[in-house]
């Protein structure tokens, strides 16, 4: 790989019109195969609820199934949110998984519902679960290293080598919990951009060297769309985030299919532009384009190491991407 910044996948783990979650299963695992061969530190994926396009819901099973099918790559959740789950539960999850693929499975921790409203009291969780957030993950942390802080319970199974955590966010408020706690940080900034800059400055100048880590390590999640040209690439994009936005602006009761034309004028306005915007760090173009961008990205943001979402619809459009972002 010619960049000098390491580079990992982040798989969104999309359902495409017309096909089922198994089909996005089995794409997951091709895209892993692909992201393994091609010299990919990590694949995360997400979890998300109530998203009849995403199939990342039950975050550590699909982490498993991966794992199960790939050989040596590193698989991890970006991120579990933890405050839908109980601490015991997630550290005999991820507790599993490192015993079955030792050495391979990384804990992302995220705050957020990853779900609306509705959703979130479906899951039986309140406004105020996101309050205990620091004292779970130190709850969790503690049962992964065999440790616990609650007398008499453990986590089983305990894994015999470290899960590594990662604070996960888009505020200031991640980046100074990754810094107290001396955890690796990564910034959701291919979604929330605006907060990126300061955030990382914030968890370098305040961290502390903790057993896990010694120095701050920061990830930058960026967009890339890569293909053999970049008019190829340009068209990718649009396509994609036309769909994406179409997905946005279609639900509730109302909801119908925008046309490409109403779609693109939707985008024009503020409001579209506001959708826009969330996107800003996106590298489009051939592999050298995407080279240049990612490389001017991490250096301007002071990332250690990026976490690529690729987000051409067409799976053998997307495993190409990851190929030609990874080659010399």
């Amino acid at each position: 790989m010619d960049m000098s910044t390491p580079l990992s996948v982040l798989d969104l783990a999309p359902i495409a019109p017309g096909q089922s979650a198994r089909d996005s299963f089995e794409a997951s695992v091709t895209l892993a195969r692909a992201a393994e061969r091609s010299g990919y530190r990590r694949v995360w994926y997400a979890e998300h609820h109530n998203m009849a396009s995403i199939a990342s819901s039950a975050t550590s099973v699909l982490i498993g199934y991966v794992a199960a099918h790939t050989e040596s790559i590193r698989l991890g959740a970006g991120g579990i949110m933890l405050p839908n789950h109980s601490p015991l539960v997630i550290a005999e999850q991820f507790g599993t998984l490192a015993t079955l693929f030792p050495d391979r499975i990384d804990l992302g921790l995220g705050r957020a519902p990853g779900s609306d409203q509705t959703t979130m009291r479906a899951l039986r969780r309140d406004n105020s679960s996101a309050e205990t957030f620091p004292q779970d993950v130190q709850e969790l942390q503690a049962y992964l290293t065999g440790h616990s802080l609650i007398p008499g319970v453990q986590a089983v199974p305990t894994p015999d080598g470290p899960v590594p955590l990662y604070i996960l966010g888009s505020s200031l408020f991640g980046a100074q919990l990754a810094a107290h706690l001396g955890l690796p940080y990564a910034f959701a900034s291919h979604f929330a951009p605006d907060a990126l800059i300061q955030a990382i400055a914030v968890y370098r100048d305040t961290f502390k060297p903790s057993a896990q880590l010694a120095e701050p390590y920061a990830i930058a999640g960026v967009n890339v769309i890569a293909a053999d040209t970049h008019d190829e690439a340009v068209a990718q994009k649009n396509a994609s985030y036309r769909s994406r936005t179409r997905a946005f602006i279609s639900r509730g009761p109302i909801a119908r299919n925008y046309t490409d034309a109403e779609i693109d004028t939707f985008l024009a306005s503020p409001g579209g532009q506001q959708l826009s915007a969330m996107t800003r760090y996106t590298a489009v173009g051939t592999a050298a384009e995407v080279h240049d961008y990612l490389e001017a990205f991490a250096k301007e943001c002071g990332a250690d190491e990026l976490i690529t979402a690729h987000h051409a619809l067409n799976i053998d459009d997307r495993i190409h991407s990851v190929e030609l972002t990874a080659q010399p």
